[in-house]
């Protein structure tokens, strides 16, 4: 998962956008996503 980060972010961040139907705000994801891997 490392290696490929920022594919892998940028498809998690687009499915959420399409949950949300575009309301959600994608910088903010993306930012949420990378705190949540790093604890891990």
């Amino acid at each position: 998962f490392k290696n490929g980060k920022d594919r892998a972010i940028g498809f998690l961040v687009g499915q959420m956008m399409k949950a949300t139907k575009g309301q959600a705000n994608p910088p903010l994801l993306n930012k949420i996503l990378m705190e949540e891997i790093q604890k891990r």
